[in-house]
């Protein structure tokens, strides 16, 4: 499998996760979304990935692309380190966490969005930094709200081992801190950050240990 990826990332970083969880091997090929204009808007890579975004995985028999998409297809294709639970309820619980992050947090601050507010909306950099601060934390207070009043919580987002909910938390917390933002709020995804960072998985994910980290 070959992961185009970028080290900052949030949408890789989820799949890196997932994949380190599982054991797999992988070969990354780095698509850096700055330079020269961005790497990801090259005939090339667009010829990869049609809607130019990281990450996309080659496998065997073509591309998939969407990381949600990509950690479900390894899901179903590796079962042997399940990312989800076993009843119908708790998936469709861990599902809507993860969704939570990845569909309703995420594509309101992604390099794309902030970009144009800035470079076409002349917003500026503290009112660009007020944005992403408050879509943040609307959409930390709902999957704080989730994960705080549902005993399914364990040590992880869904009971005692880490699983896609946890693959998009660490990600977007990560991203939260990067831009400053105030997580007193939020104990029980700081506790459950915490927990997943202490394991060699998410560390092995995290950014600054990527090879064309900067």
């Amino acid at each position: 499998m070959k992961l185009y990826t970028y080290f900052r990332s949030s949408a890789a970083y989820r799949v890196r996760i997932a994949l380190n969880l599982k054991g797999l091997a992988f070969e990354t090929s780095a698509v850096h979304l700055l330079r020269a204009g961005g790497e990801q808007k090259t005939p090339e890579y667009r010829a990869i990935n049609p809607l130019g975004v990281v990450p996309s995985i080659e496998i065997d028999n073509g591309v998939i692309t969407q990381s949600l998409a990509i950690i479900e297809w390894l899901e179903e294709s590796y079962p042997r380190v399940p990312l989800l639970p076993t009843d119908a309820a708790g998936r469709a619980r861990v599902r809507a966490i993860a969704q939570t992050i990845a569909c309703e947090i995420h594509p309101l601050n992604n390099l794309r969005v902030l970009k144009y507010l800035t470079d076409n909306l002349g917003v500026t950099e503290q009112q660009k930094k007020q944005w992403y601060q408050h879509w943040v934390r609307e959409g930390l207070l709902a999957v704080e709200n989730m994960l705080a009043t549902d005993n399914a919580t364990g040590t992880f987002c869904h009971g005692e081992t880490p699983g896609i909910a946890d693959c998009c938390l660490v990600p977007q917390i990560f991203n939260a801190r990067r831009f400053g933002c105030e997580l007193l709020e939020f104990p029980t995804i700081t506790r459950i950050v915490e927990a997943c960072e202490s394991l060699a998985q998410f560390n092995d994910a995290s950014p600054e240990r990527q090879p064309d980290a900067e």
